[in-house]
């Protein structure tokens, strides 16, 4: 077995921005958010979408699994390719490959093009937020990485907040074209601001593909990638059904949906910064709340459906618990990763879109033997259930390895 290393506090630097660090972290924050809105946006446009192309609900669906595909190889192979770049050098490159496949997404004439379109535009997903997770951390010390971690995250929360509903109303009254246009342009800004005011660190010309790869070599990092895949998987196979639980199910009028909408990306806001408090001061027990508490909360879902003021207050707590997950992963990579760091980081957002592929395909399968909306949060928990034990096997490995995991302390 490789052997497990952590690195000392000792060895990290803190990096300072050219600029402040405030400044630093609301650009890699927005940049966060531009992306996440650009992920989540055709969500609530497909149906117009489906119509200009003139396809059917599910043909449209087909853009979103191009996209998805997208993150789930570029995230490795971009981060790979990169690997002689300086991290604002790669980020950079990143946002070009992201500006551009938002713009040819809205030139592209037929669907198959705008699906090529929406891959391309996936390719840079999972490297952008790894990378902007690592260089956050780069800024402060090491016991307020969690904090850093959590709050360039958060742009994530805010883009299912604000970003999807805003691109839903942009599509509806302007058209989808218009809307990946916006998005693109605020990519352009985004790009523009990492020039101005991320530090332009030194990048290592002496490191190569086959390196990132063999440093990957590390049971814990794996492992920690398992508890992705799988413990995040419960609350995407709940928010793709969501708006059908709330259509066939609970009855609520279809402006309420978009209340839904909100309340979850609110709760998924919260987790991302409760998460990254605790982490600062414990990382397993961050973890293990954010898997055994989604565990409990979908377990409960299935009890609700027909009570609009208990779904909601559900629809909160699911994204708060599993949400705060994010932060204690994507700093544990950080430990364990090595001179994987970059590889790693993406890697996480990889797990992300494969837990979201996992979560889908569970609840389809759920309905499609008759077990009803309430199975939706019974597989849930399952997945959480499943996550926790692939994180506490990890936990049990490194203890029998003799290791301990340092980390800063708060002052």
């Amino acid at each position: 077995m490789t052997s497990e290393t952590v690195p000392p506090e000792s060895g990290l630097t803190v990096v300072p921005p050219p600029h402040g660090r405030t400044a630093a972290l609301l650009t890699l924050t927005f940049g966060t958010f531009v992306v996440g809105t650009g992920e989540f946006a055709i969500m609530g446009m497909l149906p117009e979408f489906a119509q200009s192309l003139n396809l059917s609900l599910a043909d449209a669906g087909y853009a979103i699994t191009a996209y998805a595909l997208g993150v789930v190889i570029g995230a490795p192979l971009i981060t790979i390719l990169g690997a002689r770049l300086s991290r604002r050098e790669l980020l950079l490159v990143l946002l070009i490959m992201f500006c551009l496949g938002n713009f040819l997404s809205i030139v592209m004439p037929t669907p198959g093009l705008v699906e090529v379109a929406r891959f391309l535009t996936g390719l840079p997903h999972g490297a952008l937020f790894g990378i902007s997770a690592l260089v956050a951390a780069s800024m402060v010390e090491r016991s307020r990485r969690g904090w850093a971690v959590g709050r360039v995250l958060s742009g994530i929360a805010i883009s299912t907040l604000i970003g999807a509903p805003f691109s839903t109303f942009a599509a509806d009254h302007f058209g989808w074209r218009i809307a990946y246009l916006i998005i693109g342009l605020f990519g352009v800004l985004t790009f523009l601001g990492v020039l101005r005011y991320i530090p332009a660190d030194k990048p290592n010309r002496k490191n190569s593909p086959l390196k990132e790869i063999t440093a990957l070599g590390n049971t814990q990092v794996l492992l920690t990638l398992l508890t992705a895949a799988v413990g995040f998987g419960g609350m995407f196979g709940v928010y793709t059904y969501l708006t059908s639980v709330l259509q066939n199910v609970t009855h609520v009028p279809e402006w309420q949906t978009m209340v839904y909408m909100v309340i979850w990306g609110a709760g998924m806001l919260v987790g991302a910064n409760a998460g990254a408090w605790l982490v600062d001061r414990n990382i397993n027990l961050a973890a293990i709340i954010a898997l055994a508490g989604s565990a409990v909360i979908m377990f409960t879902f299935s009890t609700v459906l027909h009570s609009n003021i208990a779904l909601m207050l559900i629809v909160f707590l699911i994204p708060t618990f599993v949400n705060g997950l994010g932060p204690a992963l994507q700093t544990r990579l950080m430990d364990f990763a090595g001179e994987a760091q970059t590889l790693a980081a993406s890697l996480n957002h990889s797990a992300f879109n494969i837990a979201n592929a996992l979560g889908a395909s569970l609840g389809s399968v759920l309905l499609a033997h008759q077990f009803g909306y309430g199975s939706l949060g019974i597989g849930g928990a399952l997945l959480s259930i499943g996550g926790l034990l692939v994180y506490l096997f990890a936990l049990l490995l490194l203890k029998k390895s003799g290791q301990q995991e340092e980390r800063g302390s708060l002052t």
